[in-house]
C-alpha cells in the first residue's frame, strides 16, 4: 500500500509541470510531502495543493489560497502572502480537518545571492475545524539556497498539530520533524 501511494504522488508530480509555477518535494524522517503551486511569486494570487504521507498510514491533504505580493523587511526584499490553508487528514480510526487562516513570508538575502528564509503559520480554531479535529496549527520554517536559476534546495522544520474532539480527546502531532527537500520552478 505504501508503494502505491508513493507511486501515485510521483506520477502526480511528473504531470505537474504542464500547469505549475513550482513543484516542491520534502522529506522528514517519518514523512514525505509533495506540493504543487500553480502561480509564480510575481502573481497577485497563489493557489497550491499538496499531499503528505506519514509513516503508520496517515494521509494529509492540503489546499492553499493566498493573496501575495512583494514588499521589504528593512532593506531585505520579501514576498509575503495572506490567506488560508485547508487541511484534511485521515488515518485508520480517526479523520478530520480545518481551514486555517494565516500567511507566509520569504525573505531574500541580497548579500548572499540565492539564499532565502521562509516562514509560514496557519491556525484554525474549533469553529473552522471539522471531523475529529477541534483546532489545528500548521507551522513551517525553512532556509533555501537557489542552486541554479530554476531549482533550489532547502532544510527546515515542519509542525502540524491538532487537538482531537470528543470522544477521542488529546493533542496529536499529525506531522512534525526536521525536513530537507528541493523545489523546481517552471
Amino acid at each position: 500500500m505504501k508503494a502505491s501511494r508513493i507511486s501515485l504522488m510521483i506520477l502526480s508530480l511528473a504531470a505537474a509541470p504542464a500547469f505549475a509555477g513550482d513543484v516542491d518535494l520534502s522529506l522528514t524522517n517519518d514523512s514525505v510531502k509533495g506540493q504543487v503551486n500553480f502561480f509564480g511569486t510575481n502573481n497577485d494570487l497563489q493557489l497550491g495543493t499538496g499531499y503528505t504521507y506519514r509513516e503508520g498510514g496517515r494521509d494529509i491533504f492540503n489546499v492553499d489560497f493566498h493573496a501575495q505580493g512583494r514588499t521589504a523587511l528593512g532593506n531585505l526584499p520579501t514576498t509575503a502572502g495572506i490567506g488560508m490553508r485547508g487541511i484534511y487528514w485521515d488515518q485508520s480510526r480517526a479523520d478530520g480537518g480545518a481551514i486555517g487562516l494565516g500567511g507566509f513570508a520569504t525573505v531574500n538575502i541580497p548579500n548572499v545571492p540565492g539564499l532565502s528564509f521562509t516562514g509560514g503559520l496557519h491556525y484554525a480554531p474549533s469553529i473552522l475545524s471539522f471531523g475529529d479535529s477541534d483546532d489545528m496549527t500548521s507551522l513551517e520554517l525553512r532556509g533555501s539556497y537557489r542552486v541554479i536559476r530554476n531549482a533550489e534546495v532547502f532544510a527546515g522544520y515542519r509542525y502540524l498539530n491538532t487537538e482531537l474532539d470528543r470522544p477521542l480527546r488529546g493533542d496529536v502531532n499529525l506531522d512534525e520533524g526536521v525536513m530537507a527537500g528541493m523545489k523546481i520552478f517552471f
